[in-house]
């Protein structure tokens, strides 16, 4: 939907959903992927799988591409995880990674209902490994310190993203 199109991933906890809702606040176009774009499929073909787990938590590829092609906006934010990033990474201007010492993802997940992914005990421990290895997201992502207070991320997230003007 924008004209530049960024990427905002990392692991659970890290902030994501809390950036986006800051970023519709200010007036910006962002989309919660995970509420938008996410399905439970086979992150190679795109096929829907039945129960929901992580490995198989992607995003609608058509339509990620359907809204980068669409220039309504200046600038579109595209928020959220997805295990089939690599699919649509190169539609993007920019990747923003946010991280989050483990201490601070750790307190998160506490808050978290058990109804809420990162809420179990097992998601928890699988998060805290994602955090670590750092397979589940992109590594040629812009790293933003996500232990700020939220404005703080977003007015980082913004900054770099008006600095870049490739289009």
């Amino acid at each position: 939907m924008g004209i530049r199109n960024y990427l905002i991933e990392g692991v659970s906890g890290t902030g994501k959903t809390s950036v986006c809702k800051e970023l519709q606040r200010r007036g910006y176009h962002a989309i919660n992927g995970d509420r938008e774009l996410a399905y439970q499929g086979d992150p190679e073909t795109g096929t829907r799988t039945d129960g929901a787990t992580h490995e198989n938590h992607i995003w609608h590829v058509d339509k990620v591409n359907a809204l980068v092609d669409n220039q309504d906006e200046p600038v579109t934010f595209f928020c959220g995880g997805s295990r089939n990033f690599s699919k649509f990474i190169d539609l993007f201007d920019g990747v923003f990674v946010l991280e989050v010492d483990l201490d601070t993802l750790n307190r998160r997940l506490e808050e978290r209902p058990e109804n809420e992914w990162g809420g179990k005990k097992t998601e928890r421990e699988l998060i805290a490994r994602l955090h670590q290895t750092k397979e589940d997201i992109p590594s040629n992502g812009i790293i933003i310190d996500a232990t700020a207070p939220i404005a703080q991320v977003v007015d980082e997230i913004v900054r770099q993203s008006e600095g870049n003007t490739r289009q």
